[in-house]
């Protein structure tokens, strides 16, 4: 039996019933897990492709996925990084833009998304995926911004002020490597491990190994960043 078969199986068999108005933004995510099917993917495996069919509808369990596009000529641009709890693969038309991997090994929730309108699932579904496809637009419009108007000093700040705000800690893991912030910021891995040197050096950050930071002056980040 194919996996789009499985997945859409399960989402008809645990159909929600009638919407009521008492469904929560908890019971969304436990109709999601539900209707789902979880998939462990290894470290750098693929999730989807790009131009590949877009009828599925991913949540990060545990791990990080980052999604990019490879150009003609082999460049590669980074669109974003998703983290536990973070909806992905919601896309306009029918097709991936970008593909998506594992930057570590970790779990994914997959749902159709023909069967999970076909269920009649709960009003409040509909706006978890509504909402995260408006968090979406935004991210892609501050990329926009941070692509085009920012100095690599900059670029780097907001990068990493970000990732420790949607970590929610001070000490923050990071799961992608310096060639993935580079290719999500538009620059060389030099450039990056330059300007991470020098938020370094001005005791604005500190690095414990090449993958975790913490923030000693947030004053400092903050006005880089803006």
């Amino acid at each position: 039996m194919s996996l789009s078969y499985a997945i859409e199986a399960r989402s008809r068999y645990n159909a929600p019933g009638r919407p009521t108005a008492s469904v929560t933004g908890s019971d969304a995510v436990d109709l999601l897990d539900r209707m789902g099917v979880r998939m462990a993917f290894a470290k750098d495996e693929e999730v989807y492709g790009q131009d590949e069919d877009a009828d599925l509808i991913y949540r990060v369990v545990s791990g990080a996925i980052r999604t990019s596009r490879v150009m003609s000529d082999g460049r590669r641009q980074i669109g974003d990084f998703y983290y536990p709890g973070d909806l992905f693969g919601l896309e306009a038309g029918p097709e991936h833009r970008f593909s998506a991997e594992a930057l570590c090994d970790g779990v994914i929730l997959v749902l159709k998304r023909s069967a999970l309108k076909a269920a009649g699932a709960a009003p409040e579904l509909d706006r978890l995926i509504f909402t995260a496809t408006l968090r979406e637009l935004q991210r892609t419009q501050e990329h926009l911004l941070l692509l085009g108007r920012k100095t690599a000093c900059e670029k780097v700040a907001s990068f990493l002020a970000e990732l420790a705000e949607r970590r929610g800690s001070d000490m923050v893991d990071m799961p992608m490597c310096r060639q993935d912030m580079a290719d999500y910021l538009g620059l060389t891995i030099e450039t990056v491990s330059r300007m991470l040197s020098q938020l370094q050096g001005s005791s604005i950050v500190e690095f414990s190994g090449c993958r975790q930071f913490r923030i000693r002056n947030h004053d400092a980040l903050a006005r880089l960043a803006d």
